[in-house]
């Protein structure tokens, strides 16, 4: 790697709607943490939910949850413990936990009672650099890195957040059977994951729910081994779930749509008796109209949150990638410059006039 400068340029979230430029003092590292130096960043609902405000994160913040880059300057300590070095590409895995909490050591890190979260922490917690809306990204001793192959496209390696959600949140957390009904509700990045997901594992149905307006992605999804795809604004979803599986239900439901709250109540209603039914669609702390538990009672329907991927996600995420590159091309569809990030951001939340992108990524000056 070359010199490092004194300052990475970084687009810094300074209120609701507003991200800023400013250049931001490289921090040094002791022996047990490293830097970053961001190759790409992908983005993701999240990143809208984040620029809207709706998830009440402390400003002023870098952004960027999705880092995946190249180890520019490591402590020998942290070298050891990760297993890389400088030069090594690696992807960044979001939370930050304690490591001694009851939590973390029942195995459940994600939840640590001290979680941080990448691109959440703000800049005046030193070093600022928390984020990877910025040319070099701070990693902190307890962060949690995977290797990933150098020669795949920055573009499609970036992928392993989104893949690990589907992983996690379509496979791991309903006990996905070979043979299940899945149904994803919602056909953006992570609905599409879960679809390759739900594919890997053995899936027997995989049916996905959207608007007119995704009409784009249902290709996307039917590319990855969606066997129907229904769009919400013409036909009635619960029903139609109901006749592909011939009243039944499905085994497994994902909520993966932002905002709207209706799908939670879909959900409960087109899983099967005994079923399951994972929410992970974010809807900015709204209450869910016309709320019936009873459908959760009489039909014993599990149903868990799932909040961001685990080590076990990523690594099946990233072998994927490395397995069957070209198959994801067709989900990543923009490239922005880093100063573009708002703009990013607006186009998947689909603001721009003719616009609309599904996975996208932010390219860092070099």
């Amino acid at each position: 790697m070359s010199a490092l400068p004194k300052t990475a340029f970084a687009m810094v979230q300074t209120g609701i709607h507003r991200l800023e430029p400013r250049d931001i003092p490289l921090p040094a590292i002791d022996d047990d943490s490293a830097l970053l130096q961001v190759e790409v960043c992908g983005i993701c609902g999240s990143d809208v939910e984040q620029f809207d405000g709706a998830l009440r994160t402390p400003m002023p913040v870098i952004p960027g949850h999705e880092p995946l880059g190249r180890i520019a300057a490591i402590g020998d300590r942290a070298a050891r413990r990760w297993g890389v070095d400088v030069g090594d590409r690696v992807a960044v895995e979001t939370m930050l936990s304690c490591r001694h909490c009851q939590p973390c050591l029942g195995g459940s890190y994600h939840l640590c009672d001290e979680r941080r979260i990448y691109s959440y922490i703000p800049l005046s917690d030193a070093p600022g650099l928390w984020g990877a809306y910025a040319q070099y990204m701070y990693l902190h001793p307890n962060s949690v890195v995977h290797k990933v192959d150098p020669t795949l496209p920055a573009e499609l390696a970036v992928m392993f957040n989104p893949l690990g959600a589907g992983f996690r949140w379509a496979v791991e957390m309903p006990s996905l059977q070979v043979g299940d009904t899945v149904v994803i509700l919602g056909p953006g990045q992570r609905g599409l994951a879960s679809v390759l997901a739900c594919r890997e594992a053995g899936a027997g149905t995989v049916i996905v729910t959207g608007l007119e307006a995704d009409a784009a992605k249902f290709s996307v999804a039917r590319h990855f081994g969606a066997d129907h795809c229904i769009n919400v604004n013409a036909e009635n979803a619960v029903e139609r779930v109901k006749a592909i599986t011939h009243g039944r239900g499905a085994d497994v439901v994902v909520d993966v749509s932002a905002y709207a709250t209706q799908p939670v109540m879909d959900a409960m209603r087109m899983v099967r008796p005994g079923g399951r039914v994972v929410l992970a669609g974010v809807k900015g702390f709204k209450p869910v109209e016309n709320f019936v538990s009873d459908y959760i009672v009489m039909k014993e329907i599990r149903v868990q949150g799932a909040i961001g991927v685990t080590s076990t996600g990523y690594r099946q995420a990233i072998r994927l990638i490395e397995r069957e590159r070209e198959r994801l091309r067709p989900m990543h569809t923009h490239d922005f410059a880093l100063a573009d990030a708002a703009l990013a951001i607006r186009t998947l939340a689909r603001e721009v006039a003719g616009e609309g992108s599904i996975h996208s990524c932010l390219i860092p000056p070099h």
